[in-house]
């Protein structure tokens, strides 16, 4: 079965197609093609929805034509269009979702429907030992890669997703059986590291390097806030982490006078 899969769920655009056989655990990546809009939103120190969805207006046909001609394939190859429904910037997912529905009436192949989440948990059962690219969250454009399905992970199996606007543990009982356990009360950890980096300075995205910045740091220096660490449940929290750090910086001279960016950036 051949795949077109379009993911538009926040401020990239993605493409790929995938080959897999139900009577087989191998899944063959035939291409992936992604187009981000990381510098725009690097001038506006975050993602601004509009523009987000703006960008992917333009980006979403030549990112499709291109995962389907580096495969070589003919429309009529392919089997099914899968694409996010959510959840994600209502902008964006409209993109993907009217693109993809536009497609499957034209085409005639059957649409399915995919929970972003689901796609961030399942990537783990996918191993691409045999991709030897240096950048570890992308395939290059018109690389081939052959994935296989993971046998060592068994169920139950517990899963974290840590995703730009999202951060929930699940509990993974069986394919398909899965039980939400908890998630952030108010900001997701992507978030809180965004604000802290604007908030100390740093470029966007803000978490690479604060975790450039912290390699060389005291993680002893100070004492932040630890929240829900104690609380009967599976829930997290990360807002009142953001508030220590701000207060932090406006009563201390050297991080308000921007040290810790100029340490990051040398």
């Amino acid at each position: 079965m051949l795949i077109l899969g379009i993911e538009t769920s926040c401020d990239e655009t993605g493409a790929a197609i995938v080959e897999g056989k139900s009577n087989s655990k191998k899944v063959k990546i035939l291409s992936n093609v992604i187009a981000s809009s990381l510098l725009l939103h690097a001038k506006s120190g975050g993602i601004i929805p509009e523009n987000a969805a703006r960008e992917q207006i333009k980006f979403i046909i030549p990112v499709i034509k291109k995962a389907i001609e580096n495969c070589k394939l003919k429309i009529e190859n392919l089997d099914s269009i899968a694409v996010t429904y959510g959840p994600g910037l209502i902008g964006s997912l409209l993109i993907g979702v009217e693109t993809a529905k536009t497609l499957s009436y034209v085409w005639n192949k059957p649409l399915i429907p995919t929970n972003h989440l689901l796609g961030h948990i399942y990537a783990n059962f996918i191993n691409l030992s045999s991709w030897s690219g240096n950048d570890h969250d992308r395939i290059p454009l018109g690389k081939d890669s052959i994935a296989t399905l993971q046998n060592d992970i068994l169920f139950p199996a517990i899963g974290l997703i840590v995703s730009g606007g999202h951060t929930d543990l699940i509990l993974i009982k069986n394919h398909g059986d899965l039980k939400w356990l908890g998630g952030t009360r108010d900001d997701a950890a992507g978030e809180a590291m965004d604000k802290i980096g604007r908030i100390l300075g740093l470029p966007y995205p803000g978490g690479p390097h604060i975790e450039q910045a912290a390699l060389q740091g005291n993680p002893n220096k100070y004492n932040f806030p630890k929240p829900l660490i104690g609380s009967d449940d599976f829930d997290f929290s990360f807002s009142g982490l953001k508030t220590a750090v701000l207060r932090e910086v406006q009563s201390n001279e050297k991080l308000n006078s921007g040290i810790i960016a100029d340490v990051s950036a040398s």
